[in-house]
């Protein structure tokens, strides 16, 4: 299995997306996007003679997966399926460096890849949060910062036995405070000579230049009640992390987790209705639920295209 490809691993809205773009512009360097899907849907099988399995049926659903371009060898499974899945998207880098982005599973990615090297790259909870309820993941930042919570506890499992060499921690807000200094690091991590080049991103990008604005938005947007909730869950890992607290940590008491779940449901629902309208949003779940696989996948086909038109 090839362990010259690099992974950039960090939580959803945590600037995974803006550091891809950097890297990318990088001469040297081919980044892939986000591969999620490489690792999602591949399981343990002590029965296959990889030991791992494929759920095909799910990964030809994945959105992310549909739109990669890679192709489906029917012949591979397992292993050897994933093992494909990289040569093909080393294909084209013409001797360069190539990066994937990941969210999810480095638990799996550590298990089946010892020795690849690993940005891992951490951004303020408190503002991954807010911004994942700007994308109407959930409705309250007390849920929203859940899945920041997953990715970094993953983290934490296998981090000591990784060696530190191939390992590069990056705060996304040193990122943005000191860009020339922290993005020499990374190229030395990497293996290549700093390219000023990184910098113009933008210029072919939809995002917009580095900006130093964009670190603790949460302090300017949220309201003390909702970070008081938020870092009653988050507090021993956002300490873990170097994040300083607002205030003293006071846990909701039950009515307060229950109130706080109703209103993170209905908000859920009318974010899903007003993008997709109620006979999708909810025809997808229903579908599921009664196992209705056709009609299920025509619902999904419908809502990705809504969805990709959202895609910044």
């Amino acid at each position: 299995m090839p362990t010259d490809i690099l992974f950039v691993y960090g939580a959803l809205r945590s600037g995974t997306t803006m550091f891809r773009l950097m890297l990318d512009a990088h001469p040297q360097i081919l980044h892939r996007g986000e591969r999620d899907f490489l690792f999602d849907h591949l399981q343990p099988d002590p029965g296959h003679p990889t030991g791992w399995r494929y759920d095909r049926e799910e990964l030809e659903l994945d959105a992310i997966y549909r739109a990669s371009g890679l192709t489906l060898p029917a012949e591979k499974d397992g292993l050897d399926l994933l093992r494909d899945f990289l040569r093909q998207l080393k294909a084209g880098a013409d001797g360069g460096i190539v990066s994937l982005n990941i969210h999810r599973n480095v638990e799996k990615l550590v298990a089946i890849l010892p020795g690849a090297k690993i940005i891992h790259l951490v951004r303020d909870p408190r503002d991954v949060a807010r911004s994942s309820v700007a994308m109407g993941w959930d409705a309250t930042l007390y849920h929203a910062v859940g899945h920041w919570l997953e990715t970094e506890e993953a983290w934490d499992r296998v981090a000591p036995g990784l060696d530190p060499g191939q390992v590069h921690e990056l705060r996304y807000e040193d990122l943005l405070l000191d860009l020339p200094r922290v993005l020499e690091g990374v190229c030395a991590f990497i293996g290549c000579a700093y390219e000023s080049a990184i910098l113009t991103y933008h210029a072919t990008s939809s995002y917009g230049p580095p900006d130093p604005g964009l670190i603790d938005q949460w302090k300017r947007k949220s309201n003390p009640r909702e970070i008081r909730d938020l870092e009653a869950r988050a507090a021993e890992v956002m300490l873990r992390r170097g994040y300083a607290l607002s205030a003293p940590v006071r846990t909701p008491g039950l009515m307060s987790r229950l109130r706080l779940g109703v209103v993170n449901r209905l908000g859920r629902w009318r974010f899903g209705i007003e993008r997709y309208g109620a006979a999708l949003y909810f025809g997808e779940k229903l579908t599921r639920w009664l196992r209705l696989e056709a009609w299920h996948c025509r619902i999904r086909n419908r809502m990705e295209v809504i969805w990709r038109r959202h895609l910044k």
